[in-house]
């Protein structure tokens, strides 16, 4: 919702809406909403209010709050334009608004799924060097599969696989495990290397929090200048 109501200045605009008691209303309840954020991330910076305060609410819920109103107060703020992006602050702390919360969306959901799927993925990783293993020891007892295991980890050997299992049906045991075991290798490889493109963007993205409290503050800079802005030229709706 928050991403699509900006584009509505496409098909409605409404100059006046902003500055009505109506608009003002709007406004002023996503501004407070927004600085709730800033609640949270205090009282996990201050160890004195940490004490204070997660004996009675718990950071998991504070987190909960932060979220939920740094998109809710966002949305506000976005009906409260009335879809006029004439000046230049008014411009930039609506895009500012937009990038803070999907800086957030990123580290709160990415990051974490990023992070799942590295640990789901190793997990398969370690069931597959066991298979294989398993696999590679039962060929090594029956004494095949070695020159036939080495041909398969070039490229010309996996072109020659298609006729590969016609030269090994005479021997039952080697027809079925070697293509397993060469099957295995393959997929050891595949998430060996999707661990490491995980880990690439977990680090690329592990500076997103850095990032995410440099904008905020340049988001409240601009909200500041903006509150200050609607004072100095005045309240058009009050007497």
């Amino acid at each position: 919702m928050m991403l699509l109501l900006w584009v509505g200045f496409v098909v409605h605009r409404s100059p006046r809406f902003a500055g009505s008691l109506l608009g003002h209303s709007i406004g002023i309840a996503g501004a407070s909403l927004m600085l709730v954020p800033l609640l949270y991330s205090a009282i996990k910076r201050v160890a004195y209010l940490k004490r204070f305060v997660t004996p009675v609410i718990p950071m998991r819920t504070l987190l909960a709050w932060h979220i939920y109103a740094g998109i809710i107060g966002p949305i506000l703020v976005l009906l409260h334009t009335g879809h006029r992006f004439e000046s230049i602050l008014g411009i930039a702390l609506t895009g500012m608004t937009i990038l803070v919360v999907l800086s957030g969306y990123i580290g709160r959901y990415l990051v974490r799924q990023i992070g799942t799927e590295v640990k789901t993925k190793r997990k398969l990783l370690k069931d597959a060097e066991r298979l294989y293993e398993q696999t590679r020891e039962q060929l090594a007892d029956s004494g095949l599969g070695g020159a036939q295991l080495r041909e398969l980890a070039s490229l010309r050997g996996r072109i020659k696989s298609a006729f590969f299992v016609h030269e090994i049906k005479a021997d039952p045991l080697a027809a079925v495990q070697i293509p397993r075991a060469a099957r295995l290798a393959e997929s050891r490889a595949d998430l060996e290397y999707a661990i490491r493109t995980h880990e690439t963007f977990k680090a690329w993205f592990g500076h997103w929090l850095k990032f995410h409290i440099v904008i905020s503050f340049v988001l409240y800079g601009l909200l500041a200048l903006h509150v200050w802005a609607t004072i100095h030229f005045g309240l058009r709706w009050l007497p």
